[in-house]
């Protein structure tokens, strides 16, 4: 189920444009921006995106110059969480993705805000990754403030879950938070 999933949204990707996907990218995270866990944060978990995810390249150098940065890293099944000190320090990594070389960060609970990208999400805050498990292995871990991001056609109706899956406290797209459960901020 979760392999049709992927291949559905894969194909619904396929009819958009890279600017608008860009558009809709910056109109979630000037949105997200105003959130108040997000103002009050002093460390952020972010993500330096994929072509076919929201776009976070601009908006991870124009965060960094307020807050703490955290991204992470690809190191064999493990995501390994690294501060961003700018993108003269990014060297391609897995996938393709460039990781930062900056300081390890073990502390867990200094992250207060955590963006989590996905290839869909469900209303109750349900995640589909890639299908490698990186996160499901991460967000146990953290003991942040989750939302996880994505363009409006990535909102399913339901996501199967397993015992392992946390849900983001929230879930955002470029409408705005979509979660039906909104947590207190």
């Amino acid at each position: 189920m979760k392999r049709q999933l992927r291949n559905w949204i894969k194909q619904q990707k396929k009819q958009y444009s890279p600017l608008q996907l860009t558009t809709w990218s910056t109109s979630l995270l000037d949105k997200l921006i105003d959130h108040p866990r997000f103002r009050e944060a002093q460390t952020v978990l972010l993500y330096y995106s994929l072509p076919d995810e929201v776009r976070t390249h601009e908006f991870v150098e124009r965060i960094s110059q307020e807050k703490q940065v955290v991204l992470p890293v690809v190191t064999g099944d493990e995501l390994e969480l690294r501060r961003y000190s700018g993108k003269t320090d990014l060297k391609k990594g897995s996938f393709g993705i460039d990781e930062p070389t900056g300081e390890i960060v073990t502390d867990f609970s200094s992250i207060d805000v955590a963006i989590i990208p996905g290839v869909g999400f469900d209303k109750q805050g349900n995640r589909l990754g890639r299908g490698k498990g990186y996160y499901d292995r991460l967000l146990p871990k953290l003991q942040s403030y989750n939302i996880g991001v994505c363009f409006s056609f990535q909102v399913l109706p339901e996501i199967p879950t397993e015992s392992f899956d946390r849900p983001m406290d929230e879930v955002w797209t470029q409408e705005g938070c979509i979660s039906e459960k909104r947590y207190s901020q």
